[in-house]
């Protein structure tokens, strides 16, 4: 028995609901992928380096917040070798004696306040093919592995610990069976954790360990402690001394670097945080100190930048990056930049690498990506492939394509194209502002005006045309001062009227932020206790704006009734005002489970409901990791946590489809997590999507693409969420459901011309074909699953390979014809490499499982974004046609004509049949000669023949959307008139000197000569 099912554009006419509930899982979205577009000329903070000494070509960069990536031919490419694991990256090792196996820690230690966090130790033993978690899952960050040089089975390493909170599994950890089982050989306290280990290059059993007592919290960051000291073992771990000398700074000591000469292993550096900070140096082996250099370029921001690298070479030379890279030549006397500085290498320097063997190469990471110099460090080149861009938030605009625009940290502020011909390049992204990056909106009725704003709330409005730039930040009144978060909200209305920011107070503006209206009193807690920014930092006072606190931290106008606005805080306040700031509500009380002064970090006022709202809490800087979503459809009165098992990560954004209220969008530290039932359930989004931090979220109105700022992976796209918009807990109970997608159009080819290698990242653009999407509620594994194109006719016109994957599938059709046949020839035919396009209209689709059919329909439109008129696209689709059947029926003609004219050479024959057949394979290469090169031909012939001809007014027609030029019109007409003449001239010869050789041939008992089909010309 066949089943038939038919559909239609409009979620009514979706199948019916059957008798129970099914809900999502993991495959659910299938066939569904996000597209990244990078982008990676302004790349990210690079948090380790790692090189395979016998083939320096082989690199594992470590990033801060987007994996693991290793290039195989020295930076040329990049792969991502992490994809499916914790992208903060704290430590690479690897096995120099056996280099396919590779450590890697996860959990940055260049502990910043937006740092992101780790979940152990893996192990790949075949080059980053696939990894093994070999556990320290709860250290949330990992600062050094030491692997043994003789025994690959021991491996010591280094763990952090918790940046936000104490926890006990901290220090040095030690492994004798390859990470079987892990023994904790140095333990301090519970706020204290291991960050460095170095090896002895002559004696595995000396090992030295930099202990650092730290904390960071919300409102400050404390670097050193009583645990923080330099450790000393001589016997592999088995015990320790706390390194002490005379010289050597006594009291509270923070951050620690140490390093050994590989040259001269006497020779010991270390970098000691500490109320004096200082470089000391060892010429007895740690035995004796004395301190050298307590300058600015070694001091700075010790949490941030505190690692040194002795020079393979010469025990006098030795590296410490920073806000720029210096050495030392004198021991640690003095130091100096290898480089001029300027725009050549990006500022703040982590992780370095000098090649043993050639000192002069270096790598160093930095927060804008990673370069490289061959001069020991005259001059750099950067990798512009490594796609770790760290946005914090994302806006678009509606132009086609439509721009994205965000935020980087570090990175300025930038726009860039949704697809771009020939892909999303580096070059297609524009620089708007700088500082460290964080909300980007066109404005929303100017196209030459853009808002940008960098830490601290410093909001400048920009314009493009000329490169003006005015500050519109709300300014204090006197005797107070304004708080500003570090990532300052700022809100516009949904109709661009109304832009608001917030400090501890909410202000509003209705002319571009020329001026302010304060709507609110102090929002937040105003605990003075958390407001002591100049004092954060520990030892070394780090004053960035990175801790201001008691701030408001989000901001969301109802799109329903614009005196509905709703604020959270950096310390627990969530408020509400319903008349327009004349009264506020404080509702986080009625939070159930929240625990006090936990960073609201996103409010979603519902487009669809009045009353409804989602919340979402992050907490990991009181060390709680817990996901925490809330709904409210009272205004407030009530809430909802609903929060589930198989949520990951704290909670940064929430968003509700503009067009399925149900249908909820969650960005975790984690990854993309999705609802379809207002919360109830979340499964996770895997397509292409890697658990990278996801910062904002923002949907497409017309496009209907969801696009995702991420923290370490720059920017995703997932194309056209229209189908899932229509996943129901009914629909995904059915076998088989047809989904609907956006409009599909008919658009003419684009073509770019460039050729700049291939170490650039380039984005991909969004499909240009149409989009078939199914629904399996299994995969399908065992007999045919057809899927066709059938036209109005019922005839079958495209077989498509059809998705067998559980959930949804997503399968393209390219809406034109094969390229036109053309006749056969070793010259080029450069204007028929593709057919013309399906007429517009409305095609059905036929998907066959086994014994049931289902059905469905899709319609291909004209771009309704050309500028052509219906009228001119149809001439112009009708001559493409004309011109495709012409260049068809030639290559039917020469085909004929040379299979023809080798029957006749190759019959053997005397007398007047022979003359016969030579004066008829005469005619015939004359006749094929007109319509094709002849001779030797090696690519460009120069010869025009009527396939060329033919071809190349085809192309010219083809190229454009819009109506061709007379002249085009007249040349196919003149061509058609000419391939005319010589199928009329065929046709003689077939009636005259053909048939009177046929009559000859049958005379003398052989097979006459035949004229090759239609069909048989055709074939490849």
């Amino acid at each position: 028995m066949k089943k038939y099912v038919g559909w239609a554009l409009g979620l009514s006419m979706l199948l019916a609901p059957v008798a129970y509930a099914q809900t999502l899982d993991k495959n659910t979205f299938g066939g569904m992928a996000m597209r990244h577009i990078g982008p990676a000329n302004m790349s990210g903070r690079i948090a380790a380096l790692d090189v395979q000494d016998s083939d320096p070509l082989v690199i594992y960069v470590g990033s801060a917040g987007g994996g693991l990536w290793k290039t195989t031919n020295g930076g040329t490419t990049f792969t991502d070798v992490f994809a499916e694991e914790p992208q903060s990256i704290g430590a690479i090792a690897i096995d120099q004696q056996h280099p396919d196996t590779v450590w890697v820690g996860t959990g940055e230690k260049w502990t910043r306040n937006s740092v992101s966090v780790g979940r152990g130790l893996y192990r790949s033993t075949d080059g980053g093919e696939r990894w093994k978690l070999m556990g320290l899952e709860n250290t949330e960050r990992i600062g050094d592995i030491v692997i043994h040089p003789e025994n690959s089975d021991v491996v010591w390493v280094a763990a952090l610990g918790h940046l936000w909170g104490p926890n006990s599994e901290r220090g040095v950890y030690k492994t004798t069976d390859g990470g079987q089982t892990w023994e904790q050989i140095l333990f301090i306290d519970e706020n204290t954790g291991a960050v460095e280990l170095e090896l002895h290059p002559e004696n595995p059993d000396i090992l030295y360990a930099s202990m650092w007592d730290f904390r960071r919290r919300a409102y400050d960051f404390r670097s050193g402690g009583a645990g923080s000291g330099l450790y000393k073992t001589t016997d592999g771990g088995a015990n320790w001394a706390k390194v002490t000398h005379p010289n050597l700074p006594q009291g509270t000591l923070g951050r620690i670097s140490v390093a050994i000469s590989p040259v001269k292993p006497e020779r010991v550096y270390t970098l000691i945080e500490a109320e004096t900070t200082a470089l000391y140096r060892s010429d007895d082996n740690g035995e004796n100190w004395e301190e050298v250099n307590k300058t600015g370029p070694l001091t700075q921001r010790p949490f941030y930048f505190f690692q040194l690298y002795p020079d393979p070479l010469d025990a006098d030379k030795i590296y410490k990056p920073g806000f720029q890279l210096t050495f030392s030549k004198d021991g640690g006397e003095t130091f100096i930049s290898p480089y001029s500085g300027g725009g050549a290498i990006h500022p703040d320097h982590h992780a370095f690498y000098i090649n043993p063997n050639n000192p002069k190469e270096l790598l160093v990471g930095t927060d804008g990506g990673v370069f490289k110099s061959i001069d020991g460090g005259a001059t750099w080149r950067m990798f512009r492939n490594l796609p770790v861009s760290t946005f914090y938030h994302v806006a678009i605009d509606t132009r086609e394509p439509y721009n994205v625009y965000g935020g980087l940290q570090d990175n300025g502020s930038w726009m860039g194209p949704s697809r771009s011909v020939g892909g999303i390049e580096n070059r297609n992204w524009e620089n708007l502002g700088g500082g460290d990056g964080f909300y980007v909106f066109p404005d929303a009725k100017d196209d030459n005006i853009y808002y940008w704003q960098s830490q601290g709330g410093n909001i400048i409005r920009y314009y493009r045309k000329t490169g003006e730039s005015k500050s519109i930040r709300p300014d204090a009144q006197a005797g107070e001062r304004l708080r500003f978060n570090w990532n300052t909200p700022v809100h516009f209305s949904r109709d661009g009227d109304r832009m608001y920011v917030g400090a501890q107070f909410l202000f509003r503006s209705t002319n571009r932020g020329d001026s302010w209206e304060r709507i609110s009193t102090d929002l937040t807690t105003n605990d003075p206790n958390k407001q002591k920014q100049e004092e954060s930092g520990g030892l070394t006072p780090d004053n960035s704006t990175a801790e201001n606190h008691t701030t408001i931290i989000t901001i969301g106008e109802s799109p329903l009734d614009a005196k509905e606005i709703w604020v959270g805080t950096d310390d627990g306040n969530l408020q509400l005002t319903r008349d327009g700031g004349k009264s506020w509500t404080k509702l986080n009380d009625r939070l159930p489970e929240a625990p006090a002064n936990t960073w609201v970090s996103y409010v979603e006022p519902s487009a669809h409901t009045a009353g409804t709202v989602y919340v979402t809490l992050d907490g990991h800087r009181q060390d709680d990791m817990r996901p925490y979503v809330y709904k409210t459809t009272d205004f407030g009165n009530t809430w909802t946590l609903v929060s589930d098992d198989n949520l990951e990560g704290y909670c940064q954004v929430i968003k509700e489809d503009l067009v399925n209220p149900d249908l909820l969008f969650l960005g975790t530290e984690l990854g993309l997590f999705v609802s379809i039932d207002a919360g109830a359930s979340w499964v996770p989004f895997k397509g292409n999507m890697p658990p990278v931090s996801v910062r904002d979220l923002v949907i497409h109105p017309t496009r209907h693409d969801l696009v995702l700022a991420t923290h370490g992976r720059g920017i995703f796209i997932l194309d056209d969420i229209t189908p899932i918009r229509a996943l129901s807990t009914s629909l995904i109970a059915e076998d088989v459901a047809f989904l609907p997608s956006r409009p599909s159009y008919i658009q003419a080819p684009q073509f770019s011309a460039g050729y700049s290698g291939d170490d650039e990242f380039v984005g991909r653009n969004p499909t240009t074909n149409a989009v078939i999407t199914y629904y399996l509620k299994k995969r399908h594994i065992f007999g045919p699953l057809t899927l066709e194109v059938l036209n109005a006719d019922g005839e079958v016109i495209a077989e498509l390979p059809s998705g067998k994957q559980k959930g949804i599938n997503r399968v393209e059709w390219f809406t034109r014809l094969r390229p036109p046949k053309v006749p056969r020839s070793e010259s080029l035919a450069r204007g028929a490499v593709f057919g013309p396009s399906y007429p517009p209209g409305t095609y059905r689709i036929r998907l066959t499982q086994k014994d049931a059919v289902y059905e469905s329909e899709i319609t291909l439109e004209y771009d309704p974004q050309s500028p052509h008129s219906l009228a001119d696209r149809e001439m112009q689709r009708q001559a493409a046609q004309r011109g495709y059947d012409l260049i068809e029926e030639l290559t039917v003609l020469a085909a004929q004509v040379g299979d023809l004219k080798e029957q006749a050479e190759g019959r053997e024959a005397s007398g007047r049949l022979a003359k016969q057949l030579t004066a008829l394979s005469e005619s015939l290469g004359e006749m094929r000669a007109k319509m094709v090169p002849v001779g030797e031909q090696k690519g460009i012939s120069g010869q025009e023949r009527l396939r060329e001809l033919l071809t190349n007014v085809f192309g010219d027609i083809s190229r454009f959307e819009g109506a061709p030029t007379q002249s085009q019109l007249d040349r196919l007409e003149a061509y058609a008139v000419e391939l005319k003449d010589l199928q009329k001239a065929f046709e003689d010869l077939k009636a005259g000197p053909l048939a009177k050789v046929n009559q000859g041939l049958t005379k003398a008992g052989q097979e006459p000569l035949t004229i090759l089909s239609a069909e048989e010309a055709l074939k490849d």
